[in-house]
């Protein structure tokens, strides 16, 4: 027996003359996750892509798995490829099968003939296929409107299919169709599904990270690049660039007033950010913050944040609660990670009485008033690269 896996394109069947684009590079990053598995022969026709394992000793529940993590999928399935002969469809259906049929109490057979050279109609596989499954089966009754369970079979040029449940897909489109950013994470809950939403949206990713040792801990690094590696599943490679941020912050606790100290450390967050984005290509600066949630995250204090950039700031959980971020967080495996308690630089220093309707005018002077350029180059200066996910 051949099994193989079935993927069926997502919103890439929506786009126009640019679709070849969209479909390449999904089949790369398809090819990208898979290659340590083993070799594989990828096709696509009819926006179904076909994954054929070349060899028999290919784990193809680890395949499933991966595939299932790749955005741009709408669902999958595995499937079993035979010959197109009805004898050897029947006879294969009926073994391949038998797991589930022995479970279910319902049954629907659904059959597509694109090869229009194959003898018989669609509802003649169907009523085939149907008959040799509810013979082998006893237990088993039809229902066409609501059944348990759905066996597809698929007449195509090369094969047919045979196949029963579809697995949804990661959604999205490919991560490297709409670009490259960065994205500021910390080791809390919400920047790492920021993360995973905007790769779900077609965009690479950079990950900035800001430590302050000894105030942050090396465990507190090393939690940040576990969060990233989780997200990597589903954004693919990426890098983390950890920023020394210690200096900078204590002379923040020394020369800015304290009910400002967070809206001026976010500002020079943003400021660092941009110049790495700059350095490395990337067009926009992405945050995990959502409006209201704390002290820096109020309209006034994410306009005077904003200021300090040049470039587009993306924050996809701007309206979300906090129960529906912890909820996403839990579905993409991030959760568990971000709630241990290794502290991250943004709790260094924290004001009793922080601004949350700060004004631009009287940032911007303390701000000047301390000057922060001379560190701000150090800490460019001193950079750290980890790759992850690769």
């Amino acid at each position: 027996m051949k099994e193989v896996i079935l993927i069926k394109l997502g919103e890439i069947v929506l786009k126009g003359l640019n679709r070849r684009t969209f479909e390449d590079i999904l089949i790369k990053n398809i090819k990208q996750r898979i290659k340590p598995l083993g070799k594989f022969e990828i096709s696509i026709a009819q926006s179904t892509v076909c994954v054929e394992p070349l060899s028999d000793d290919i784990d193809i529940d680890e395949v499933s798995d991966r595939i299932g993590h790749v955005f741009g999928i709408a669902a999958y399935s595995r499937a079993l490829a035979v010959e197109k002969d009805m004898d050897t469809i029947i006879s294969s259906a009926v073994e391949y099968l038998e797991e589930t049929m022995s479970t279910a109490s319902t049954v629907k057979v659904e059959s597509k003939r694109s090869d229009k050279k194959f003898p018989l109609t669609s509802p003649q596989i169907s009523a085939e296929v149907g008959g040799a499954l509810l013979m082998r089966y006893s237990h088993l009754t039809v229902d066409v409107h609501n059944p348990e369970t759905v066996v597809t079979v698929e007449i195509r040029d090369k094969y047919a299919y045979i196949r029963s449940g579809v697995i949804k897909g990661a959604g999205g489109i490919p991560t490297g169709t709409s670009g490259k950013a960065a994205i500021l994470i910390s080791g809390g809950i919400d920047s790492p599904v920021a993360a995973y939403m905007m790769a779900k949206r077609g965009l690479v990713l950079e990950g900035i990270h800001f430590a302050s040792p000894p105030y942050t801990s090396e465990r507190a690094e090393q939690k940040v690049a576990e969060l990233m590696e989780i997200v990597s599943k589903y954004a693919g490679r990426m890098v983390m660039i950890t920023v020394p941020f210690t200096k900078i912050q204590e002379k923040l606790h020394k020369d800015c007033p304290e009910e400002l100290f967070t809206i001026i450390m976010r500002r020079l967050m943003m400021k660092i950010s941009q110049r790495i984005a700059e350095k490395d290509e990337c067009s926009a600066l992405i945050t995990g913050e959502s409006l209201g949630q704390v002290a820096s995250q109020t309209l006034q204090a994410m306009v005077c944040t904003d200021e300090a950039a040049d470039m587009p700031v993306f924050r996809p959980l701007i309206g979300m609660d906090k129960a529906d971020i912890i909820e996403i967080s839990r579905k993409i495996g991030t959760f568990e990670t971000s709630i241990q308690p290794y502290e991250d630089c943004c709790t260094v220093f924290t004001p009793k009485h922080p601004r949350t309707r700060p004004v631009l005018k009287y940032v911007l002077e303390a701000e000047r008033a301390a000057g922060f350029d001379e560190l701000i180059e150090e800490a460019l200066n001193n950079l750290k690269v980890t790759k992850i996910g690769f």
